[in-house]
């Protein structure tokens, strides 16, 4: 079955052209062909969006729902994600190249789990309340005092191309669910299956405007970041992006968040599970091609157990089905773009010039089946000190550096030496070493024994160059809220 691929822009409740009747070619990484032409949007449609969002927030609607009747309607969008799904999984794995079992086993689920978790969260939330006695706190008389948390307004939503599906719904369906109306914008690389949203928002009856997709280039998220329309961005990209988000949004002192990227550690102790810990390695660093924040990039070994843990983690490698992405057998596709690739490809020399030892990969596929794609094996270098590129850059591709540690104190300095602090990996046996281990790596997430597993109530996101603010549960919907105090005497 072929998808139905979005060519046009989701504006005010409707499909409809660039202004400029521009459009740009969105290529399929696994061939490089073209999926289909797809509207460019300009700073022109960008107003646009940004003031359908803006009357369907101001004059509209969606803001004044009670929350059960919200709560409906965030729960029908996940309901026809679900009856979506074989389409949109084969879109994001055409568009992405993420292999077909991760598209359909894991993000496109978490897609609609985002929604339904969303609707439930509303109805649970929470707000404060505090009761003052008269002579307490240095008041006379009883207060009654109420936080109440009201939707924020526009939402800027910026989706980077590597799991455009699961960020963002992950970022729109809080957006949606606390009363605000949004402009997302994927990536022009990926952008087909958030284009797709706009049909399933007319499909479960959001009013026209609250929610507006739109497809360009760098100035059409820099003209959605500085437009005074907006009142939050929610950003999720690269630090060099990120920075200049962060600068746009100063002028009209939007509320942003921003989660950017990382260079996460993997520390194996000598007590380790070996067979869970290698499949947790193998997943942590190859998965979604290494295009993913969350990468377990720097793998960091024990002397007791290093060439024991290496030889089971090559062969692991070693078994990866390197492949067409819609193949259900395929454990590996392509990278995003050519451009990408020779950009990693850069990474691979500088970690031989280095002096680092190539293990395994650091090169293209030879099966001439996967020629016209945008292929680069699975590599790992082993002796790679701190000091080395491959060791402190994200490189955002599967390149593995591995170090060797001797204790405790070594492998948290190791884990440390980094500008990055997204997340962490720890693997042992001795829950007291987990947890102290945990508390001394700078990261904004730790998992234990575990790779990426996700409680939705729970904080995502990271510290230094890998951005600040969180999102999950109560901290989604604390972001997209303003909260005002009211105070009662009685």
């Amino acid at each position: 079955m072929q998808p139905t691929l979005r060519a046009q822009l989701f504006i005010g409740g409707e499909y409809v052209p660039a202004a400029s009747g521009k459009t740009f070619p969105v290529l399929n990484p696994a061939t490089n062909e073209v999926l289909t032409e797809l509207a460019e949007a300009s700073v022109e449609d960008v107003d646009r969006a940004v003031k359908a969002a803006r009357q369907a927030f101001d004059g509209g609607p969606w803001p004044k729902l009670k929350t059960a009747e919200r709560a409906k309607l965030i729960r029908r969008f996940a309901e026809l994600l679900v009856k979506h799904a074989p389409e949109l999984e084969r879109i994001e794995s055409l568009d992405v190249g993420k292999p077909v079992k991760e598209s359909g086993g894991h993000d496109i689920p978490r897609a609609a789990n985002n929604f339904s978790f969303f609707a439930d969260a509303l109805s649970q939330w929470t707000q404060d309340a505090h009761w003052t006695e008269s002579n307490s706190l240095g008041v006379d008389v009883n207060l009654l005092s109420v936080t109440m948390r009201q939707p924020l307004g526009v939402a800027g939503i910026i989706i980077p191309w590597n799991s455009p599906m699961m960020l963002g719904t992950w970022k729109l369906a809080p957006c949606l669910a606390a009363g605000c109306t949004a402009v997302l914008k994927p990536s022009e690389l990926a952008p087909l299956s958030l284009m797709k949203l706009g049909e399933i928002a007319q499909e479960a009856g959001l009013p026209p405007g609250v929610l507006n997709v739109i497809s360009g280039f760098g100035e059409v998220g820099a003209a959605l970041t500085a437009h005074p329309g907006v009142n939050a961005v929610s950003f999720t990209g690269g630090v060099a992006t990120g920075k200049r988000v962060m600068k746009a949004a100063a002028d009209s002192l939007k509320r942003i968040s921003l989660e950017l990227g990382g260079k996460s550690p993997n520390i194996v102790f000598g007590d380790a599970d070996l067979d869970m810990a290698v499949k947790g390695a193998v997943r942590a660093i190859f998965r979604s091609q290494g295009q993913s924040c969350v990468a377990g990039s720097r793998l960091l070994l024990q002397d007791a157990i290093y060439d024991r843990f290496l030889d089971r983690f090559l062969g692991a490698v070693a078994n990866l089905m390197v492949g067409d992405p819609l193949d259900p057998t395929t454990d590996f596709g392509p990278l995003i773009t050519a451009q990408h690739r020779e950009r990693v490809e850069g990474f691979l020399q500088s970690g031989l010039a280095e002096g680092a030892r190539l293990l395994t990969g650091g090169k293209r596929p030879a099966d001439p089946a996967l020629q016209k794609g945008n292929y680069l094996l699975p590599t790992v270098f082993a002796g790679v000190t701190s000091a080395m590129r491959i060791c402190r850059e994200e490189i955002f591709g599967p390149v593995l550096s591995v170090q060797r540690f001797q204790d405790e104190a070594e492998a948290i300095r190791l884990a440390n030496d980094t500008t990055f602090g997204l997340a962490g990996f720890i693997w042992t046996q001795d829950v007291n070493r987990a947890l102290r281990v945990a508390s001394a790596v700078k990261t904004g997430m730790v998992w234990v024994n575990s790779f990426f597993l996700r409680d939705l109530r729970t904080p995502f996101g990271g510290a230094g160059e890998s951005g600040f603010g969180r999102e999950g549960g109560r901290y989604s919907l604390e972001f997209y809220t303003e909260p005002k105090f009211v105070c009662i005497p009685y």
